[in-house]
C-alpha cells in the first residue's frame, strides 16, 4: 500500500485537497483504480483511501495510533550522507526526538542562519523514512545546539552515553538492566573525534557511561547500534508473555 504525508484536515476530509508535493508523490508512484492509498500526518493519525481518477475514495475512518514510548538521540553533528543515514535509520527504529549536538570536535559546524534550513531538509528526510517503513509518528529534530545547552537536556532523560574510559563501563544493555526511575531514554553519541575528556567529565555526572561492543564504532554506527539495543528492550520489556 502507497502512503503520503498529509495535513490532519485533509486526512479527516471525504474529498482530501492534497498539497502539491502530495500530489507530485502522487504523479511518480502512478497507482492503478482502486489501489489502496494511506494518507498520515506523522503526529499518529492516519487514513485508508481508494485511488481513482477522480480523487481519492475515503475506505476507512480515521485511525488514531499511540504514541511510541519516548526515546531521544543526542548526536554531534556527522558529515554529509553519514548525518542523513542517521536520521533515517533512527526514524525507521522509532526514535521520538533527535537533539543534533555541536561539540568541540565535530567537524561540522552550522551557522545560526543556516540552522532553519538545516532542521527543514533532516525534517523530510524523517517523513520520507517514515513513509517508507510505515511508522506512524515522524520524530522531532530540534535545532542544533552546543554540547553545553545539550547538557540541560540530557538531564530531562536517562540518557546513555558510549564513553571510552580507562576503566571499561558496563554494556548498555547491563546498563538498561539496572535502570530506576521513570525518565524516558536517551542515548548520546559523540563525533568522530570523540568528546574531549572536559565533555566526558560533564556528560558522566548526568548520563551513564557505556560500552557499545569491543569494536571501535564510527559516530553513525555507534547511534543507531545503541539505538537497537534501546528499542528491543523496550519491546521486550512492554511485550505481554501471559497466557491466554
Amino acid at each position: 500500500m502507497h502512503r503520503i504525508l498529509a495535513d490532519l484536515n485533509s486526512i479527516k476530509s471525504d474529498s482530501p485537497l492534497l498539497s502539491r508535493e502530495a500530489k507530485d508523490h502522487l504523479k511518480v508512484i502512478r497507482p492503478k483504480a482502486g489501489e489502496r492509498i494511506e494518507l498520515f500526518d506523522g503526529e499518529g493519525s492516519s487514513r485508508v483511501f481508494s485511488y481513482s481518477n477522480d480523487g481519492l475514495v475515503p475506505l476507512e475512518p480515521i485511525k488514531a495510533h499511540p504514541k511510541p514510548p519516548e526515546l531521544t538521540l543526542f548526536a554531534c553533528v556527522t558529515k554529509g550522507q553519514r548525518w542523513d543515514w542517521t536520521i533515517q535509520k533512527a526514524t525507521e527504529l522509532g526514535v521520538t526526538r533527535i537533539i543534533p549536538v555541536i561539540s568541540k570536535r565535530t567537524i561540522v559546524r552550522i551557522a545560526e542562519d543556516e540552522s532553519a534550513s538545516k532542521v527543514s531538509r533532516w525534517q523530510k528526510i524523517a517523513s520520507e523514512a517514515a513513509r517508507q517503513s510505515a511508522t506512524k509518528w515522524i520524530p522531532e529534530i530540534a535545532n542544533p545546539v552546543t554540547f553545553e545547552k545539550s547538557l540541560d537536556l540530557v538531564r530531562s532523560t536517562e540518557c546513555f552515553v558510549g564513553a571510552l574510559l580507562q576503566s571499561p563501563p558496563q554494556p548498555i544493555m547491563k546498563a538498561l538492566a539496572r535502570r530506576k526511575g521513570d525518565r524516558p531514554p536517551a542515548v548520546f553519541v559523540g563525533p568522530e573525534g570523540d568528546f574531549t575528556p572536559e565533555e566526558i567529565e560533564s556528560l558522566i555526572s548526568s548520563a551513564t557511561p557505556v560500552s557499545l561492543g569491543s569494536s571501535i564504532l564510527r559516530a553513525e554506527t555507534a547511534a543507531i547500534y545503541a539505538l537497537i539495543v534501546i528499542k528491543a528492550y523496550l519491546d521486550a520489556e512492554s511485550f505481554d508473555c501471559t497466557d491466554d
